[in-house]
């Protein structure tokens, strides 16, 4: 067939085109540099369709194609669907160590060990006090003291396990936040399937919708910090999205299920669920301190009431911390077993208790809070180097270097320059065609 004389200015304004859209999408990149979630973008260009042509002779001519240039068939994203359920994982993990820490940290302020206003240094004064009474067993002013240094005991005791339940009651009410009618998820949620909406609908339309694919995958590691997240492409560019443990897929395609029963949802929800549940990490210490207040009851109240005397604590069992008080007066505080004036063994005997198991249990109760908080701590760190290094990976194939489009630019405006010299030639060629054939010698 024969070839157009127009067909190399077309040529020419294909490549025009080709690199602006180019241009352009670097232009985009470069403006959405810092954006969250951002993938880096690329104009996709492949050589248009030849044209045929004869060549030679009409007797020994042959058939040969003749190049019209380049369209920008699509722009690419660059992402890594690998990289993508790494980071997923890895934000699971961090958001619920983060929220364990969190809470477990509450846990440790309260105690303020080691410190002057810790329990351990109230224990002290209450055995000092004891000691001091058994060396004037008739001082009035030191059988208040024990009362006093007994009283304030139990008023930190019964502090603590009320801190202790208002962290579990945090946790329970952030829980509650976060699933129910409104919250995050839901909220998340909604948003996917908007998405998912509209992503369909420019498929449909043979558009790419690079940038709400990036939202979309914004929106899932956010959720994948609340809890696991499954994903599965449903083929029509909508995705299914699976959350905790729940029965039924959190979104499917443009349809939200929520809320829902959750018993093990990982990430943050999970430790939230931990520490607030029954039998969980703070009803544990809770426990814990309940039975280190018992004993520290037991032990005074079996030397003091060995004589025949009023034991000198009372508590309720199974809830010793909140309930413990001082149940005698300062003149029923009993110093010697015989019941003399000026006896001082029971005094002695309390006061030598000291160092003992009351001291050890209680020492093993903070240690046992510390190491607890020191795993979630050294877990946590470990999760977030790990995190780091996924997002840097997903960063080298996704993220936007400045230095690489600032040479994309060049490259894509010399192109630009080179179509529109092309289109120059051209130009000047059929001028000459048109104005000057013809004119030879005038």
């Amino acid at each position: 067939m024969g070839i157009s004389t127009f067909t190399g200015l077309q040529t020419a304004l294909r490549g025009l085109i080709a690199q602006q859209d180019a241009l352009d999408t670097t232009g985009h990149n470069i403006s959405n540099a810092s954006t969250p979630g951002y993938s880096r973008q690329e104009a996709v260009m492949r050589a248009s369709t030849a044209l045929p042509v004869t060549t030679g002779t009409a007797a020994g001519g042959g058939r040969a194609e003749l190049g019209t240039g380049v369209d920008v068939v699509g722009y690419s994203r660059a992402r890594d669907q690998f990289l993508d359920l790494q980071y997923r994982a890895q934000a699971m993990r961090l958001g619920g160590l983060a929220a364990r820490v969190q809470g477990l940290e509450t846990v440790e302020g309260a105690l303020a060990e080691p410190g002057e206003s810790g329990l351990s240094a109230q224990l002290q004064t209450f055995w000092s006090d004891w000691e001091g009474l058994a060396n004037d067993p008739e001082n009035t002013a030191a059988r208040q003291a024990v009362i006093e240094a007994g009283r304030s005991l139990a008023t930190t005791l019964a502090e603590l396990g009320s801190q202790m339940t208002e962290a579990a009651e945090v946790a329970s009410a952030q829980f509650t936040s976060i699933t129910g009618a409104g919250g995050e998820v839901e909220t998340i949620g909604k948003e996917i399937a908007a998405l998912n909406g509209a992503i369909r609908s420019a498929i449909t339309s043979g558009s790419e919708p690079n940038d709400l694919l990036d939202r979309r995958d914004l929106l899932l590691d956010q959720l994948s910090g609340l809890g696991q997240v499954s994903v599965t492409e449903l083929g029509d560019g909508t995705v299914e999205v699976g959350f905790g443990d729940a029965a039924t897929p959190l979104v499917s395609g443009t349809t939200v299920t929520w809320p829902q029963t959750l018993s093990e949802p990982k990430g943050k929800l999970g430790a939230l669920l931990e520490l607030a549940q029954p039998g969980g990490t703070i009803e544990s210490f809770q426990l814990e301190l309940n039975g280190f207040a018992e004993e520290l009851a037991d032990a005074v109240n079996t030397i003091h009431a060995s004589g025949g005397g009023p034991a000198f604590f009372t508590y309720t069992a199974g809830s010793g911390a909140s309930t413990l008080e001082v149940a005698v007066s300062a003149g029923e505080v009993q110093t010697a077993s015989d019941g003399t004036a000026g006896g001082n063994d029971l005094a002695t005997a309390i006061g030598a208790l000291r160092g003992g198991k009351v001291d050890r249990t209680y020492a093993a109760f903070v240690t046992r809070v510390g190491t607890v908080l020191d795993e979630a701590r050294k877990g946590e760190a470990n999760a977030q180097t790990l995190l780091d290094t996924v997002q840097e990976r997903r960063e080298s194939v996704s993220g936007v270097s400045l230095d690489e489009e600032m040479t994309n630019l060049i490259r894509y405006q010399r192109g630009y320059e080179a179509s529109a010299r092309t289109m120059t030639a051209l130009d000047e060629a059929l001028d000459t065609l048109i104005n000057r054939t013809g004119r030879v010698g005038l």
